[in-house]
């Protein structure tokens, strides 16, 4: 899996609110939890580390 240590506030929020996206359209839940909202369930997994969601970068263009 992706590990998610480096990832910026904005990134975070991005990986999270897709995924809670992805829940609440029937998506099926990676983790064993008593939880029922998708938000909750995106932040669990999250900090599990077990989503399947990487972050590109885009690498800086050198200008010569």
């Amino acid at each position: 899996m992706f590990e998610y240590s480096g990832l910026t506030r904005f990134e975070k929020t991005r990986v999270i609110s897709a995924r809670a996206l992805q829940l609440s359209m029937g998506a099926p839940v990676l983790i064993k939890t008593h939880l029922h909202e998708p938000k909750e369930i995106a932040k669990l997994e999250f900090e599990k580390n077990v989503l399947p969601i990487t972050v590109k970068r885009r690498a800086p263009v050198k200008n010569d």
